[in-house]
């Protein structure tokens, strides 16, 4: 990937169609994509428009799987074991209930689970009478040995797949993942990694990660048009392996079943390479470089300004950082509602959690951040914090 340089911040917010009077910090959520993207989204969505049976029926098939192999290329796979999915819950959604679990079997996950994700676990396990178990993911100041060490605690005779994170949602926190599958693969337990935050964020080798499945958002850090992911699979592990929707491929093979599960809009997908395209433009691994240490200057801005702590150390935080909020809160989804929305009510969007007792700020930087968006929501925070209390 390119390492030139690239004036990046408020030299390049006009590719966005970002409200100038927002603050946005948090690209982690649902990304945003460029003009220029979208605009090959409108190209392929008008040829799909001109007529849409000749599209569907002659020109999607190809176009699906040329986009494969563009992204296994980057991904450094093969274009057959990759499918598109709308996002990664639903691909996690697919490998989890396409599973036959027996009664008292376990799926076990590291705790800072994606919530969607975790609910899914919860309802295969319902269904089979298998059982979901979680490994403590020591917060704040994480430790990788005792992370390592509660996981290979939570394996047993039992555990018939792990579902990792690769960087986790509420926390921002990166895992030593390829640790992790090789701990799990010793213990004969597949992994499924959610990569919802992986692609565009940290630089990802699946041939070298060797994970049974990978499931990853481009809608985010490439900044794709939304509803665009995807689901890699081993080759040994396509096998029984089945799309969300059941439909005229089923039985045809992992690509046949997954490219066609009914009629959709499957431009977001067909716009991938723009995108790819774009996030090279902007600087590629350098892009990601700049903005992990943009985001740990935040942090530290912020957490000097509230008086509070970063919640993790450099090497296992990417474009995100979490900060700890000067107040008390019941660490739930419910309790963290409160001060979003009086963030948002301030002109700023960054996402809360309920993590270790409290309140924790978690914040993005990318392309179109600069350090005085940090500055300026470091001014913003004290009075919507106050406004909690009126």
């Amino acid at each position: 990937m390119s390492t030139r340089p690239v004036v990046l911040g408020s030299a390049v917010r006009h590719e966005w169609s970002l409200d100038p009077d927002f603050l946005t910090v948090n690209h982690g959520s649902y990304g945003a994509t460029p003009k220029v993207v979208l605009a090959a989204q409108d190209e392929w969505r008008a040829r799909m428009e001109a007529q849409p049976t000749r599209f569907f029926a002659r020109e999607l098939p190809g176009a699906l799987r040329e986009t494969a192999a563009v992204l296994a290329k980057v991904l450094s796979v093969e274009a057959d074991d990759i499918a598109f999915v709308p996002n990664a819950t639903t691909g996690c959604n697919a490998v989890l209930r396409s599973m036959r679990l027996e009664p008292d079997d376990e799926i076990l996950h590291a705790s800072h689970v994606y919530n969607a994700v975790r609910n899914t676990m919860i309802y295969v396990a319902g269904r089979s009478g298998a059982k979901v178990v979680s490994a403590e993911l020591p917060f704040p100041r994480p430790d990788k040995a005792v992370l390592l060490a509660n996981i290979e605690k939570a394996i047993t005779k039992r555990t018939r797949i792990a579902v990792i994170d690769h960087i986790t949602s509420p926390s921002g926190l990166v895992l030593p993942i390829e640790e992790v599958i090789k701990l799990c693969h010793v213990a004969g337990v597949p992994v499924l990694v959610d990569g919802a935050h992986g692609p565009g964020q940290v630089p990802l080798d699946l041939r070298a990660l060797d994970a049974d499945w990978y499931v990853g958002n481009c809608h985010k850090w490439w900044s794709a048009p939304k509803g665009c992911g995807f689901l890699h699979a081993r080759g040994e592990r396509r096998t029984d392996l089945h799309p969300v929707t059941i439909s005229h491929g089923y039985g045809a093979g992992f690509t046949k079943e997954f490219d066609w599960t009914g009629t959709v809009d499957p431009t977001a997908y067909l716009a991938l390479p723009a995108a790819l395209d774009f996030f090279e433009r902007l600087g590629g691994t350098a892009l990601m470089e700049r903005n992990k240490l943009l985001a740990d200057k935040a942090g530290a801005l912020l957490a000097t300004s509230l008086g509070t702590e970063v919640g993790a150390p450099p090497d296992m935080a990417g474009a995100m950082a979490s900060i700890r909020l000067p107040f008390e809160m019941e660490p739930t989804r419910e309790g963290a509602i409160p001060i979003r929305m009086a963030l948002q009510a301030a002109g700023c969007d960054a996402p809360v959690h309920g993590l270790a007792g409290g309140p924790w700020l978690r914040l993005s930087a990318y392309a179109y951040n600069e350090f005085s968006d940090y500055e300026r929501l470091a001014q913003i925070l004290p009075g919507a914090i106050a406004s909690l209390h009126d």
